[in-house]
């Protein structure tokens, strides 16, 4: 009987606290495309990257190329020949994959070059929002970009626009 109580008690108190609250949303990723130093930074990351990518692929290529012309030519290699070869060819391997974790790994040139031009970014927006929602008194603001599980959202509700009008953006 307490557990049940106690139960009803609590959904009461959060029903309450939500029904008291303001709620709106914002969809940062229709934020972001509308701002165009965003666009311009991600740009310019995406051909850092296609580069690296493109870099990584040539260094592959050699290493395909080296174990090719190594199995066409193992036959006529003396013992010793044979395994500076594959010493070579597990080096190249070595090589490129310790450059693409430089570039594409946790803390990697990619991770560095998106906090360097992107973050700031988002950090504006982030504060846009903060300021919104403290100017307005919502209780809460929710990002409906990506993958959100929120099935239905009154329009009148989206704060969107306002953070690009704050922001100094038109839509």
């Amino acid at each position: 009987m307490k557990k049940a109580f106690l139960v009803v008690l609590f959904g009461v108190t959060v029903n309450n606290i939500f029904s008291q609250q303001k709620i709106g949303y914002v969809d940062t990723d229709y934020i972001l495309k509308n701002i165009p130093a965003y666009q311009a930074a991600q740009s310019q990351i995406d051909k850092i990257s296609a580069d690296w990518q493109k870099e990584i692929e040539n260094l592959y290529a050699q290493i395909d190329k080296m174990y090719r012309d190594f199995q066409t030519e193992k036959v006529l290699l003396t013992e010793e020949m044979r395994i500076k070869r594959e010493n070579e060819i597990i080096a190249k391997e070595k090589e490129a994959k310790e450059l693409q974790k430089k570039y594409f790994g946790r803390e990697g040139e990619l991770f560095k070059k998106r906090q360097e031009l992107i973050k700031p970014i988002q950090d504006e927006v982030f504060n846009a929002i903060k300021e919104i929602a403290t100017q307005g008194n919502y209780g809460m603001i929710i990002d409906i970009a990506g993958n959100s599980n929120i099935l239905y959202i009154d329009p009148k509700l989206d704060k969107s626009d306002e953070v690009l009008k704050k922001l100094g953006y038109k839509n």
